[in-house]
């Protein structure tokens, strides 16, 4: 029998204020001590009042125009009721009737809503028989955003958080690392043999990884398929994902809004957000950096491939300092597609292996690398021997070849007498390849590139070596 999987995710995202949701406490539930970064607000003291946080709204509305949301006019501020140890009001200040955004569009995916909230303190069951509650991450601003239920795989669920991670860090309102509670995904799953109906939704709540995303919603499938199969019915209710079983366990029923009793919190005033916030749709769009399509199709137009893109655009560091590239002078494609390489691979692999820093990398100097590697001045050989000591040094690539004398051997004349050297030292490979293995020329080659310390061109080494056996 044929099921149609249905998923609609919710994603939480910690917002990179300085400051808490509601109060001026630091927000940075990382570092230091536990219980360091609270107030009598946080902690829900009696007669405390809360007070939003301007740069919180101003980054979800950021977010509203980069996905193409609509943006409320109108927002206000709920209670959601629940008592559990991490929310010290019993209540969390969170959003339900009037979100700030609606709609909009991510990845081919439909949005409904993005809210904003504050997140609850963080509790460890690691001290023995104890659980203890740090409260530095409770107030903490936390964008949610909820998909419409029109995704229908777990691969394409993975893409989506994806891309979400990816533009969260473009806009630099948050670093969203999944493995620090950053960013967690929740999965809603059903699965139906009508393509109009949906079945019961299953929730499954606290995923960290782009990896657990696609296992839990590709198993919980499985096993909702399973159940109807054999005749029994899907319980609606929440689930958590065990990442070392590579399966989902029942936690509880699933709430409904009614059991949380939202209304509105007569502690914070209504928002009509074009007035009461200091910014307007105009200077949200000047403070927009280039998105990652733009960057997509900017960069595929300059002649980098689709690997070599996602790995750029994926990577702060590397995007940045490659549009510093980019926009350096008279660039072409052949320096592009070469700064794409070397900087997905020799530059990434030393700074990666903390052997260098990339801010130490000038992206005049590394563009003239390119360039002189472009031209053939110097051999891919040297570049890469030159691009670790090109870091924090203050002389050009050039300079530093001359100095060296490693820039490329081009002239014929005076590659004569090492041609002839190689010859003469080589007999026995010289008679291989007269007989007929022409890959006896490569070793040839190698030879007079290491004696050259690779600074001859190794195109006109292979025509003058070919030359002088045939004659």
């Amino acid at each position: 029998m044929s099921y149609t999987p249905t998923i609609g995710l919710e994603i939480h995202a910690e917002l990179k204020t300085k400051s808490k949701m509601f109060c001026g406490c630091k927000n940075d539930p990382h570092e230091g001590a536990p219980n360091s970064h609270i107030c009598p607000v946080c902690m829900a003291h009696p007669g405390t009042l809360p007070v939003p946080n301007e740069q919180a709204i101003e980054m979800v509305l950021m977010f509203g125009q980069a996905v193409g949301a609509t943006i409320a006019e109108y927002s206000e501020f709920d209670r959601k009721n629940y008592f559990y140890p991490d929310i010290p009001k019993a209540y969390q200040i969170s959003q339900y009737a009037f979100p700030f955004l609606t709609g909009g569009q991510l990845c081919g995916v439909d949005l409904t809503r993005v809210h904003l909230e504050e997140d609850t303190a963080r509790s460890q069951h690691d001290k023995g028989d104890e659980s203890l509650v740090d409260f530095n991450r409770a107030g903490v601003p936390l964008m949610e955003l909820v998909t419409e239920p029109v995704i229908h795989d777990a691969k394409t669920a993975g893409q989506f958080a994806k891309e979400l991670q990816l533009l969260l860090r473009t806009l630099g309102i948050s670093d969203a690392n999944m493995e620090r509670g950053e960013m967690r995904v929740e999965a809603n799953i059903s699965v139906s043999k009508s393509v109009t109906e949906f079945g019961t939704k299953v929730e499954v709540k606290n995923l960290n990884s782009f990896k657990s995303v696609e296992g839990a919603i590709e198993y919980e499938i499985n096993r909702q398929i399973e159940l109807l199969e054999n005749g029994d019915k899907i319980v609606q209710e929440t689930r958590g994902w065990d990442e070392n079983k590579s399966k989902t366990f029942t936690q509880r029923q699933k709430e409904t809004a009614k059991d949380y009793r939202y209304f509105p919190d007569p502690d914070i005033p209504k928002i009509s957000v074009g007035e009461y916030m200091p910014f307007s749709k105009t200077i949200l769009a000047e403070k927009m950096p280039d998105l990652p399509n733009n960057k997509r199709v900017n960069y595929k137009n300059l002649g980098l491939t689709s690997d070599t893109i996602e790995t750029v655009i994926a990577d702060r560091e590397l995007d940045t300092f490659m549009s510093k590239v980019v926009s350096s002078g008279d660039v072409n494609q052949s320096v592009v597609r070469l700064a794409g390489n070397y900087l997905t691979t020799d530059v990434s692999a030393l700074v990666s292996t903390k052997e260098r820093v990339l801010s130490e990398l000038k992206p005049d100097h590394f563009v003239e690398l390119m360039q002189m590697l472009s031209e053939n001045k110097i051999s891919s050989r040297v570049a890469k021997d030159l691009l670790p000591d090109m870091f924090g040094s203050g002389k050009m690539p050039s300079e530093l070849a001359k100095e060296r004398n490693l820039l490329q051997l081009s002239d014929a004349g005076s590659l004569e007498p090492l041609i002839k050297e190689i010859i003469a030292e080589n007999q026995t490979v010289v008679e291989e390849y007269k007989s007929g293995k022409d890959v006896a020329i490569k070793f040839l080659i190698g030879q007079a590139m290491k004696k050259t310390k690779g600074a001859a061109n190794p195109i006109l080494l292979e025509e003058l070596l070919v030359k002088s056996i045939i004659e």
